[in-house]
This record gives C-alpha cells, sequence and structure tokens, in this order.
C-alpha cells in the first residue's frame, strides 16, 4: 500500500474514463482508460487506500460498478443535479448540465478563487462555461470540436479533404488544405476572443480556464490571460468531494 486515506475521482466520458487519485488537494496518480470497471479498480486498491471517491459519469450507467464502489469505499458520491456544489448554480435545468462542464467550473474556481472566469474545454466539443467572482455559475455554450468542423466540411461537400489539427497555421491560405485548416483553427481562435471580448465589457478582469484534449493548439494563439490546466475536471471532482465530505 503505497498512499493512505486519498480521495479517488472517475470521469467516465463517451469513450475513455480518465481517473485521478488525490492526497489532500496533490494529484499522486492518473491515468486514462478504455474502460475502467470493478477489476480497474481492484487494481488501484492494491496501491492505495481509498477513504472516498466521486464518480462522474456522463455515459450509460453501471449499475454493478456502482454498487461496487459503495459496498467497498467508507463514502460515495454518484455526481447528480442534486449533489451540493461549492458554487452557486444557475443553470435552468441542471439535470441536463454535463456533469464534466460543472466540474471544470468548480475546478477553475478552486484554482483561481473570487475570479471572474471564463472556463473553456476544448474536446469533441468545445464547451464555454462563465462563473463570476462571486461564485455563481451563469451557463455557457456549446460549439462544435476542431475535428468535428473538419469532418463536417468534408462530409458536407464532394471535393474537400478532411485536415488534421495542427498548431502551425496561417491567416490565409494559398492551397485548398491551408485554408481548410486555417479556416478550421482560426475559427476556434476567434470564437475565443469573441467570448472573452463580449464578456470582458462587464467583466474587466476576466480570465480564462482553458482544459481539454485540444487545448494545446489554442495557448499561444489567444490574447487573454490564459491558465491552462490538463486535469482541470478531475481538480473539480475532487474539490466537490471534499465538499460534500465537510458537509
Amino acid at each position: 500500500m503505497t498512499s493512505e486515506n486519498c480521495h479517488l475521482c472517475i470521469d467516465c466520458g463517451n469513450t475513455r474514463t480518465k481517473v485521478g487519485v488525490f492526497r489532500d488537494d496533490a494529484l499522486i496518480f492518473t491515468e486514462i482508460y478504455t474502460f475502467f470497471g470493478i477489476p480497474e479498480l481492484v487494481d488501484l486498491q492494491k496501491r492505495y487506500s481509498f477513504s472516498d471517491c466521486i464518480l462522474s459519469n456522463v455515459a450509460a450507467q453501471h449499475e454493478d460498478f456502482e454498487t461496487f464502489l459503495k459496498q467497498q469505499l467508507p463514502y460515495f458520491i454518484l455526481l447528480n443535479e442534486k449533489t451540493k456544489l461549492p458554487v452557486a448554480n444557475s443553470y435552468e435545468q441542471p439535470e441536463t448540465l454535463g456533469k464534466d462542464r460543472i466540474a471544470a467550473v468548480v475546478g477553475a474556481v478552486s484554482l483561481k478563487p473570487e475570479s471572474d472566469l471564463l472556463v473553456i474545454d476544448a474536446g469533441t466539443a468545445i464547451t464555454y462555461d462563465f462563473v463570476d467572482a462571486n461564485a455563481v455559475y451563469h451557463g455557457g455554450n456549446i460549439a462544435p470540436g476542431l475535428r468535428m468542423r473538419s469532418k463536417a466540411l468534408h462530409a458536407f461537400t464532394k471535393r474537400l479533404p478532411e485536415v488534421e489539427p495542427s498548431e502551425n497555421f496561417d491567416l490565409l491560405g494559398k492551397n485548398t488544405n491551408a485554408a481548410l485548416l486555417n479556416g478550421v483553427m482560426n475559427g476556434v481562435v476567434f470564437e475565443i476572443n469573441g467570448y472573452f471580448d463580449a464578456l470582458k465589457i462587464k467583466y474587466p478582469e476576466l480570465s480564462i480556464f482553458l482544459t481539454g484534449g485540444d487545448a494545446n493548439y489554442f495557448v499561444s494563439k489567444l490574447k487573454s490571460p490564459i491558465f491552462a490546466e490538463k486535469y482541470l475536471v478531475l481538480i473539480g471532482l475532487n474539490r466537490i468531494l471534499q465538499f460534500n465530505v465537510k458537509n
């Protein structure tokens, strides 16, 4: 047993599961699994002693796995719209709000409290979420991600190829591949900067937290104050877990 009294945070997505082990606020282990179930959990229990666990699941529910977690761990939370949060949620339909979105917001607030924050998760879709300096979550938007935009251009035209994202792109293209790449990449850059400029009118001290698998494409391309955090969702899950344990 390498560590005792650890927090286990499980983020089950549609295709992958991200797992984080925390000792207090320190992330001491993380792994991405194509599948994380009872055998994988048992393997982790050989290395860590967990005092509590939080599960965020946006995919199909796995009742056997949830039951096993409840039986094996002293304290277990299944994140849903009824879970107590360290932020005020003003979303009109909290039961439809993506669990990864609210977790990322909580993670950003825990890292930069009392700040106006635009939280951007650049993955399959790109989500934009705003939380103010009083820790009130105001909602956000969902837009197509990089590959979704490229696939759509290819799928809905007869001759345009599908391009792969790249950090090396220009303002204007001098051939079709470059024009597609620039259009897809700059479209997101201008989108992010547009949200930032619009929110900054009312919130002049606004900062951006950027996370997600495609975040690295944009860190150096944006004009706003950027905090890039690869594990923002896991950090948020850990904060939600700690908040509920204490309350």
